[in-house]
Formats: structure tokens, sequence, C-alpha cells
């Protein structure tokens, strides 16, 4: 192999160690993107409750019950920490099987 021939390779491969690591990271960002939409989405109705009722929920099920509150439960862990009526819930959104 000439000197030429032994450059091309290398370049090539890392283009192609470039490319993998762009799509992990689009793919990690993605999955960090789904996961906020998520926590918005708990967070809104959480306010809204509070809008109407004058206090915070105590738990998820009764946003679900009573606010239309879905996401997917295989998919994503929910934290809901509710420690005060009065105060917006500590809410944590972790994808799971997530690294």
């Amino acid at each position: 192999m000439n000197p030429k021939d032994i450059i091309k390779l290398l370049v090539t491969v890392l283009v192609l160690v470039l490319a993998v690591v762009l799509v992990n990271r689009i793919s990690n960002s993605h999955q960090s993107a789904e996961s906020e939409i998520v926590r918005q989405s708990i967070k809104d109705a959480a306010i809204n409750c509070y809008a109407v009722e004058g206090a915070y929920p105590d738990d998820l099920q009764y946003l679900r019950d009573n606010y239309m509150l879905a996401y997917n439960e295989d998919r994503y862990l929910v934290t809901y920490n509710s420690f005060s009526s009065n105060h917006i819930p500590d809410i944590y959104v972790t994808e799971r099987g997530a690294k």
C-alpha cells in the first residue's frame, strides 16, 4: 500500500467514527427532548389543577383521573413529589433503560 492509500483509509475511518458519534448525540438529544415534553405536560396539568381547584394534586393518579394526563408509563419513570398543596411539586422524568 502506498502512502496515499493509507491516508484515504484513515480519512474514511475518521469520517465513519465521526458519523457514529454524531448519530449517537442526536439520538440522546431527541430522548432528552421527549422526556422534557412529558415533564412539561405533567407540570401543565398540575398548574391547571391549581388554577381550577386552588391546590396542587397529591399524586399523578389524580391528574390522570381528572385532567386527562397520559404518557407512556412503560417508557418513562416519573417521580412526582408533592410536599404541600400550595407549592408546585417536584417532577422528574427518566426514560426507562436510558444510560
